[in-house]
């Protein structure tokens, strides 16, 4: 006896309900689509497997889709080293594009500064006139302490033969220009010093500002 009758069904309906029931099981027990790998060796061989290729485990190797496009992408298998290695190498890029972005600060600072050439000249010579002040009143303040040990000196002539019946108070003074005399020295030396610094400074800075202040005039010709 038909089982049709007995569930309600009609003969369409319970066909297309074991059509639909048969698609379904079928669809469950269909194999997976195998994933397809692919990579270039080191020799310069493009490979492609059903697995992770072998030849390619220090290098990148990708999973296509049946399509043929890229689905997923697998990086190389790296030793502690390598990782080193590569992290080392990330830390290095970022420091190094933090001092172009710095770099990049101060050269804006600059030219926002000394938009052009003559600004920068007088103020390096505005710098350099300061410490040219100091400088002279410290050569000033030599020559006054040279006199007032010439002056001492003379006194002293008087004890050539026997310098220790000299006066406590005179030993002391000439002891005290003589102190005095070195310090001027090492002040004069550092103003030395200091002017050094101030043209390198201005010279560096030049440096940078010349290519810049051609680019602005570059510009402003092409406008």
């Amino acid at each position: 006896m038909p089982l049709t009758p007995r569930l309600g069904l009609t003969r369409p309906l319970a066909a297309a309900l074991l059509g639909a029931i048969c698609t379904t099981l079928a669809a469950q027990t269909t194999a997976p689509t195998p994933e397809i790998y692919t990579c270039i060796d080191a020799k310069g061989r493009k490979l492609t497997s059903d697995r992770k290729i072998a030849e390619c485990v220090d290098r990148e190797q990708q999973i296509l889709n049946p399509s043929g496009t890229v689905k997923a992408r697998i990086g190389p298998n790296l030793t502690a080293q390598e990782h080193n290695d590569i992290e080392t190498k990330a830390r290095a890029m970022q420091q190094e594009r933090t001092r172009l972005e710095e770099d990049k600060k101060r050269d804006r600072a600059l030219l926002i500064r000394y938009p052009n050439k003559s600004l920068h000249q007088k103020e390096r010579a505005e710098s350099l006139r300061q410490v040219m002040l100091v400088k002279q009143a410290a050569v000033l303040r030599v020559t006054e302490l040279l006199a007032e040990r010439g002056k001492l000196l003379d006194e002293m002539a008087f004890y050539t033969k026997d310098p220790s019946k000299a006066p406590v108070r005179l030993r002391q003074q000439l002891d005290a220009v003589a102190q005095a005399l070195a310090a001027q020295g090492r002040f004069l030396a550092d103003k030395d010093n200091e002017m050094a610094r101030t043209n390198a400074r201005f010279d560096e800075e030049l440096s940078r500002l010349q290519p810049l202040w051609n680019m602005n005039a570059a510009a402003k010709t092409a406008k």
